[in-house]
């Protein structure tokens, strides 16, 4: 394939990725999969080996997205982050900065993130970088890449059959450009989603409520008639047969408009009208 031909296609491959992205305003949402779409995005683009994105609510790891190539060296390396409190993810996320690409075997030498550089030393992978999720100043976790030996020396000739994807792989610049686009694309569409999932919530509280309060009005005029007095005061007794019962007034509306058995004892003890 063509240097112009190879950029197009990637170009396209990004553009699906970002629209992918942003589709998250349905009550069909999932949030794995979503993630492991964007994840296998990611692998597919830089040539990874694989993806994970680590989510995180009040500065704990809570959940887990992972690319479909190599998922179980991905969910490995970001439980060892989590269980040890150590790792790219973590401190992309404890800073909210990128981390560029770090050689694993320097890391480990190094001893930085021993628990997470023995792991990945295991899986074979030679690099890794992380970038945040954010939005507005707001932290959702990180993008986490696990890259091949070949991402240290980008350009240098692949030897055949080596290669882990349909892509070659970026420089180390232009990968972690893509992450973060890619990151910041979920982000968005993240954010988007829980503002969805609250305002559906309040929306279904607030009719919730105004049925209710229809019913009870309802039920208010049937007693008025049905005993020959106030609506205020049947609403008392309305009220006070629910309090007395522990039951939703609501519910116990239903009942006079239905005239279910858990009604049949309001007014009970009143005098007959004269």
């Amino acid at each position: 394939m063509g240097r112009d031909m190879q950029h197009d296609s990637r170009e396209i491959q990004l553009g699906v990725a970002l629209v992918e992205a942003a589709d998250t305003l349905s009550d069909a949402f999932d949030t794995g999969g979503y993630l492991r779409r964007l994840s296998d995005h990611c692998v597919d683009l830089l040539g990874a080996s694989a993806v994970g994105i680590m989510l995180v609510e009040g500065g704990e790891p809570m959940s887990f997205g992972v690319s479909s190539r190599r998922q179980e060296l991905a969910l490995d390396l970001l439980e060892v982050q989590r269980r040890h409190q150590g790792g790219p993810c973590l401190e992309s996320y404890g800073t909210g900065e990128p981390v560029p690409p770090v050689a694993i075997r320097a890391a480990h030498a190094a001893c930085r993130w021993p628990d997470f550089t023995r792991r990945a030393l295991r899986y074979d992978i030679a690099v890794t970088f992380a970038v945040p999720l954010r939005r507005n100043g707001t932290l959702l976790g990180a993008l986490n890449v696990f890259a091949p030996e070949r991402a240290e020396r980008a350009g240098a000739a692949e030897p055949p059959g080596r290669s882990e994807s349909s892509e070659p792989p970026e420089s180390p610049e232009s990968g972690m450009r893509i992450a973060q686009t890619l990151a910041d694309a979920a982000a968005v569409g993240l954010t988007n989603h829980r503002t969805y999932v609250q305002y559906r919530t309040l929306a279904g509280q607030l009719q919730q409520a105004l049925s209710s309060r229809v019913l009870i009005e309802q039920a208010k005029g049937m007693l008025a008639e049905r005993w020959q007095t106030g609506v205020d005061e049947a609403f008392t007794e309305l009220r006070q047969y629910a309090r007395s019962n522990q039951l939703p007034l609501g519910d116990v509306a239903m009942g006079v408009i239905t005239r279910r058995e858990d009604a049949s004892g309001l007014g009970s003890e009143r005098p007959a009208p004269s």
